[in-house]
């Protein structure tokens, strides 16, 4: 007998995260559609996240299937730099909404939009 091989996903997706991208989805009549996250230069920290709606993994995506069956896709270049991330929802009113926390960032802007590794 051979041992299972145990893999982990790239990042972990809250049950609030995933409840929410696919409220946003349904209400943008794209019930179907996943939350892609993509790691962008920018920011007054050097990087950004951008998060939106996508119909279809491209080739190269990472799909990470969260709470409910809702999928997460990140390509290539963002999954070294969002791995082991947290995709977290918030609904206070200040800093409130998707989030990605990320153990790798070594920064965050004081604004919470930008951050360093």
């Amino acid at each position: 007998m051979t041992d299972a091989i145990a893999t982990s996903p790239l990042i972990t997706v809250t049950e609030a995260a995933a409840r929410k991208a696919r409220s946003l989805a349904e209400r943008d009549g794209r019930p179907e559609a996943a939350l892609r996250v993509r790691v962008t230069a920018g920011g007054c920290s050097g990087f950004g996240y951008q998060l939106t709606l996508e119909d279809a993994p491209v080739e190269g995506d990472q799909v990470v299937v969260g709470p409910g069956g809702f999928r997460v896709l990140i390509d290539a270049a963002s999954a070294p730099i969002v791995s082991g991330s947290t995709l977290e929802f918030n609904d206070s009113l200040m800093d409130g909404g998707l989030r990605m926390v990320n153990p790798q960032a070594k920064h965050e802007c004081a604004c919470g939009d930008s951050f360093s590794l």
